[in-house]
């Protein structure tokens, strides 16, 4: 991230364990720190013996004019989760992201991050948190080596701790032996690879992934994934990510779905999924509303277009297959029968699919263009 602060008195680092020495990083004014040895300071437990929270928000809202990006939503992430923000592009993550950051004002609300408050102790809670944007904030004339010494003298990470921290950092992602290298040389995921080894070097608490993925092929996002689910076997912190991608919420210890500015869901991918319960059936038919009206019906099922088929959610999908092709009397192209999955749980606290909401947000930001050009 890039906090406010000057270079002769840099952003303490926490006590975190770097380069197998536990080293406690007090406040300078100097600009040159002494490194020594301290007591670990891990996640404690909470006072019902699990692991304590990290992020804890009430209330949270924030407006941008006749804006509401969020609405009131409330959410705890404990030490050591990795908490999936999952929600279609305008939803508000990024706009909760950029208020847990400190980047952003919440019209109202409160947010604590490491026990710090967003508000009133911004400072504490920079030196706690390393911050992925959604978009590179690397620099492309510089090397990999220079970006992330530049980041660590910004966090007033010692001297002695910097090389051993990063060949800690860039072994890693996988780029130890790119580190002379000029950035504007690097692939798309290698870029993204060296941003979250920058967010580690000073060793923080909680790790902010804002659409970590995001314009990557699918085997590059794999490899980045592999590196992350590393991380955190290697590292002791707390990652906290957005998205729009299914299939990387499956990753996450925890999500919560995000629509319209407000938490819907919150729980494990399993359990979301376990209390969806039905199966979910697409069939493409030669008259879709004719087909939405007779299994309205005939069968009591609601149903709607979804990504271009009828879809509906009924208990054994595989089973009510031949029921329909006997029973629906309108001709049937193609089905498919799907076990329930995390779009589905999206579909059925939102009524409508990630895809259809994100195409939804798009129209709405178009006109929203388009209203602010008619002003001028």
């Amino acid at each position: 991230m890039s906090p406010t602060v000057r270079r002769q008195n840099p952003i303490p680092v926490p006590a975190r364990l770097v380069s197998g020495v536990t080293v406690s990083i007090p406040p300078s004014t100097t600009g040159s720190q002494p490194l020594t040895m301290a007591a670990a300071d891990g996640p404690a437990d909470g006072a019902a013996g699990g692991p304590r929270p990290v992020i804890e928000v009430a209330g949270l809202a924030k407006r941008y004019g006749e804006v509401e990006a969020v609405r009131g939503i409330d959410l705890t992430v404990r030490a050591g989760e990795t908490f999936g923000f999952l929600g279609p592009n305008g939803a508000g993550k990024t706009t909760t992201i950029k208020i847990l950051c400190t980047l952003a004002n919440a019209t109202s609300g409160s947010a604590r991050v490491a026990g710090f408050d967003t508000a009133t102790q911004r400072d504490a809670v920079r030196r706690n948190i390393g911050l992925v944007f959604q978009d590179t904030t690397l620099d492309g004339y510089l090397t990999a080596e220079q970006n992330l010494r530049f980041h660590a003298e910004l966090y007033g990470v010692p001297k002695a701790a910097v090389l051993p921290r990063m060949r800690q950092v860039l072994d890693m992602v996988g780029l130890w032996d790119r580190k002379d290298s000029l950035v504007s040389t690097f692939s798309g995921g290698m870029q993204r690879r060296l941003e979250i080894a920058r967010g580690l070097l000073h060793a923080p608490h909680v790790l902010f992934l804002d659409e970590p993925t995001v314009g990557l092929d699918p085997q590059t996002r794999s490899s980045i994934w592999a590196y992350i689910n590393e991380l955190k076997g290697r590292e002791d912190i707390t990652i906290f990510l957005t998205t729009h991608y299914m299939d990387e919420a499956e990753h996450c210890d925890r999500i919560a779905i995000i629509d319209h500015g407000q938490i819907v869901a919150i729980d494990t991918p399993e359990a979301l999924k376990a209390s969806i319960g039905k199966d979910r059936v697409q069939i493409q038919t030669a008259d879709d509303q004719a087909a939405i009206a007779a299994l309205a019906g005939t069968f009591g099922l609601d149903a709607a277009v979804h990504e271009g088929a009828v879809t509906f959610s009924v208990a054994s999908g595989e089973q009510f297959v031949p029921r329909l092709f006997t029973e629906l009397g309108i001709p049937i192209r193609s089905v498919s029968v799907s076990r329930p999955s995390l779009d589905d749980v999206f579909m059925s606290y939102t009524g409508k699919t990630i895809r259809d909401a994100e195409a939804s947000g798009t129209d709405a930001m178009r006109q929203m263009a388009a209203r602010f050009r008619g002003r001028r």
